[in-house]
This record gives structure tokens, sequence and C-alpha cells, in this order.
């Protein structure tokens, strides 16, 4: 139970945003009160030993680290690291592939489209997005810029209309002509939206700014340690900032007139109440409307299939010019070629299950093998997360289990056409001889974790600017003394502590 009747602050949700937030205000001198629903602070930031009996800790929903910024890491005192991964990503097609990465990107390309065109676009390319990276990410703690304003510090017109007024699609085609080097860009554009190369809307182009743009490099960087590494860094110095953590306290309403709040909440069969004058929501904004009793938005949609494994050792390729080491060190695409991506999303868009399931694998353990017990390390086995793209929710409502099944039948059929054994066969087995295999669909992590409709980001991306109704942060509601700090705050999405230290920043008046 909470020490005190009232706080300061009340910050319903103990993901690594609110975390972060409780932090800083308590730093700031704020009594601080975290009320988290489950047992443990972390929400999908988290690392479990998820098969029975085998002392691996996976990092079981959220995965890699991006868009922490430095500035968080530095300020808060986090013992927490990461490591860079030697590999960008691998992609196979027949008996060859595309490396990027190892030293090999410019002879992978050769051998793959026959010339040096290719490579050349591809640096011309993502030199072009680290420009931007440089100069956006920097704003992403800071008050939104409006968006002339952060047009003017681009200060590029080409990378402009490419990214936030084109659909990504027509640069890619412009810029590409190899459908297998064209499907390789289009993936960050992919990861966790489902929409097409083309849409209008330009959630692909909103989900691929964010992919490109991290720690002003782009790079997707290995947590030491796993993901709960990180939140229970997090955990750790709002305790010591002298904050209060209780869990197992689900919130169940929230009360306000702008100055003062009230916020309900239930744990072991109780209830109870507690007061503040700032309330801070680490969840998404259809929880939120539920907790202050107003008339939620339409679901949204998550789109992805989670798998997470273990295996004794990595399979063997088809492709026996590529280790399979390099191969799953990055991001290993399958069935994500332009044409194939294009084809899976119009199958989901029409009601089907893709016939081809693209996804994309990479091994947490060749880069930190300290997930993994010391007998397991010494024996060489290693893990692999799955992610798979276009299966939105819709599919799985009719039968979600029948439906996990058949899709992960059909994507690990994807990705063994390319290796030289099944992936079964690498498989290690729990204490129960079971496979340590298991999948999550976006209902599940809609039952799991509160996500809406199972999407990652709470509800589709926003571009990095002031709009209509966003606030000085990006996190202000309707309520003066209500801040959102969750993914679906403006510059939310993907593990980043961005919208817990914006949530902060609002609540201080800064």
């Amino acid at each position: 139970m909470p020490a005190h009747s009232s706080y300061d602050v009340v910050i319903v949700g103990g993901g690594h945003n609110g975390l972060v937030a409780a932090a800083y205000l308590a730093r700031a001198g704020r009594s601080v009160l975290v009320l988290e629903r489950r047992g443990n602070t972390g929400g999908a930031a988290v690392s479990t030993r998820p098969f029975a009996g085998v002392d691996a800790r996976l990092s079981r929903y959220s995965y890699l680290v991006s868009l922490l910024p430095d500035k968080i890491v530095r300020e808060l005192g986090l013992t927490f690291s990461v490591r860079k991964r030697t590999v960008s990503s691998y992609t196979p097609k027949g008996a060859g592939g595309l490396l990027v990465g190892a030293g090999r990107t410019r002879e992978s390309f050769t051998a793959l489209t026959g010339g040096e065109a290719e490579y050349a676009a591809w640096q011309e390319f993502y030199a072009m997005t680290a420009r931007v990276a440089e100069r956006v990410f920097p704003t992403m703690t800071e008050p939104l810029p409006a968006r002339e304003e952060l047009r003017a510090r681009i200060d590029d017109e080409t990378a402009w209309r490419t990214l936030f007024e084109a659909p990504i699609g027509e640069a890619i085609e412009k810029r590409f002509a190899d459908d297998l080097v064209r499907g390789v860009v289009l993936t960050d554009a992919l990861i966790g939206t489902f929409a097409d190369a083309h849409d209008p809307g330009l959630a692909q182009n909103r989900c691929f700014l964010y992919h490109v743009i991290g720690g002003g490099t782009g790079d997707w960087d290995v947590p030491v340690g796993g993901m709960g590494a990180l939140t229970d860094a997090l955990a750790a110095a709002a305790r010591e900032a002298g904050a209060e953590i209780v869990t197992l306290h689900e919130a169940t309403r929230i009360e306000t007139d702008g100055e003062r709040a009230e916020v309900g909440y239930r744990t072991d069969g109780a209830e109870g109440t507690v007061a503040a004058r700032q309330v801070l929501v680490n969840a998404s904004p259809r929880e939120l409307a539920v907790l202050l009793g107003e008339e939620p938005a339409a679901p949204a949609e998550g789109a992805q299939l989670k798998v997470n494994m273990l295996l004794r050792r990595l399979p063997r390729l088809r492709d026996r010019s590529v280790d399979p080491r390099d191969a799953f060190a990055g991001t290993f695409h399958v069935s994500e070629g332009y044409g194939q991506l294009a084809t899976a999303y119009r199958e989901a868009s029409s009601g089907r299950l893709p016939s081809a399931p693209p996804s994309e694998i990479y091994c947490h353990s060749l880069t930190d093998p300290t997930i993994l017990g010391p007998e397991l390390a010494a024996q060489g086995y290693q893990t692999l997360t799955l992610f798979g793209l276009h299966t939105p929710a819709r599919l799985f409502a009719a039968d979600n289990d029948a439906t996990r099944t058949e899709l992960l039948a059909a994507t690990i059929a994807e990705l063994d056409a390319h290796l030289d054994e099944p992936i079964a066969d690498c498989l290690a087995l729990d204490e129960n001889g079971e496979p340590c295999i298991e999948a999550k669909t976006p209902l599940d992590l809609e039952q799991e974790l509160r996500l809406p409709g199972g999407h990652i980001f709470h509800r589709d991306l926003a571009f990095p600017y002031a709009a209509e109704s966003t606030g000085r942060w990006g996190v202000e509601t309707a309520h003066t003394n209500v801040l959102l700090c969750g993914a679906g705050a403006v510059r939310g999405g993907g593990v980043s502590g961005v919208t817990g230290h914006n949530a902060a920043m609002a609540a201080l008046g800064r």
C-alpha cells in the first residue's frame, strides 16, 4: 500500500517511461508515487526466463535500443550500457544474399546486383538520413519545434520531401532498382506499422523516421544484460531519488478539477485512493480516456508476430559465403523483398494471413552472451528473436490460438527455406522436453501488456513537431494537471524514455 495519502505526483504505470519521469521528478524534490498493476516494473521492456528450467533471460517483448538519449542515461546516472552490432543486416536470396556490415557491404552489393549503382545509391540515401538524424534527434528532449522550425533545422528540401511529405515508396523506387535492396530499405518503415509503401497517410514515413534518427546515428544497439537491465536501472534510479514504487496496484480511475486530482486503485481485493497535484499516465491514450471516464478513441491495431527462441546452436545457411554468426548478429530479413512486402500487405488487408509471412530476426546473445547462464554460453547456446510483419490483429479475432499456430508454422517455413537444416533441429528443449519457442500475436500483447489492439506504439506515431493540440512538450492533455507519458504521446514509441523525460519537464513547468 502507498505510504501516504497524498503526493505531489502520482504516476500510473511503471513502464520505462514512467520510471524515467519518476526519477526526474523525485530528483527535483517532488514527492512521487508510481502505481504499477503487474508484479514487476518495466512494462514491455523486461527480461524474463520464458522456458521452464532454462537459465536464459530473454528480452521478451522489446529487445533493441536506439531512441534512448545519452542525455537521460547521463542525467539519471544509470548503470546501464549498450553494445554495437558488427553487422547491420543480412538478407538471403537463393544461394546468396546481401550482407550489410562486417566490412563486406560493397562486395555484397556488387555480387547481388552486378554493379556499383545500387551501392552508390545506398550510400547516398543513408548519408541523407544520417544528416537528418543529427539535426532531429537532439530536438526529441526539447520543447516541440514548429513544423517549419524543424524543416529549417533539417535544411535539406530533398530530405524533407522524402521523409515528411511524399510516401517513402516514391523515394525508394526512384533511388533503387533492385527489389531486394528496396525491400531492405522499406522494412524500417513497417516495424510495428501496418501500411503500404505508398500509403497517403504517411504512417510508414513516420515509422521510418523514428527508425533512422535514434542516437543521432540510427544505430540499433544491444542492451547489455537484456532490456530488463535498463528498466531495473531506471527503477533503482527512481527509488534512490526518493520515488515510491508499489506493484500489484492497478489504477482504476482519475478524477481532476485541473488543480488537484484523485487516483483510485485496487490491490489484493481491496480498493483505495490517493491524492495528487499532478498525474502522469504511462499507458495508452485509450487507457487514459477510460481512467478519466471519457469516451475512448477507436482502438489502434497492432500488426506483428513476436517469437522468442533458444537454440542449442545457430543453424547452417544455404549461403555458404556468410558465417551464420554474421548473418544472425544483425537483422536477418526473411521474405522482405519489396514485392513480397507489398503482396503480404495486400493479402493481410483482404483478411488473409500472408502466404509468405515477412519477418526479421536477430541474435542477442552473439553480441551480449551475459543473458545466458554460464553452462548454456559454454555449450554454444544462442537466442533468436523474430518480429513478423503485416499480421494485423483482425486476422486473429476469430481464433487466436489456431491462427497463431498457423502463422508461426508458415513463418518458420519461410525461414527454413534459407537454411541448410530446419530451425526445429536447432531448438533447445526445456525441462519438460518441450521446444524452447514461444509466439505472441497482437491479441496476446493486448491481453498481457494492455497494448491497445496489440499496437506496440499504442497508436500510429506522430511526426516530431508541434501540431494542433500537441502542447509544448507533446504530453499535454485537456486537463492541465494530467499528462501522458507513454508511447502514445508525441515523440513516443520505442524504448526511448523520451516521453518520460518530456512529461517530467512539462510537470516541472520547464
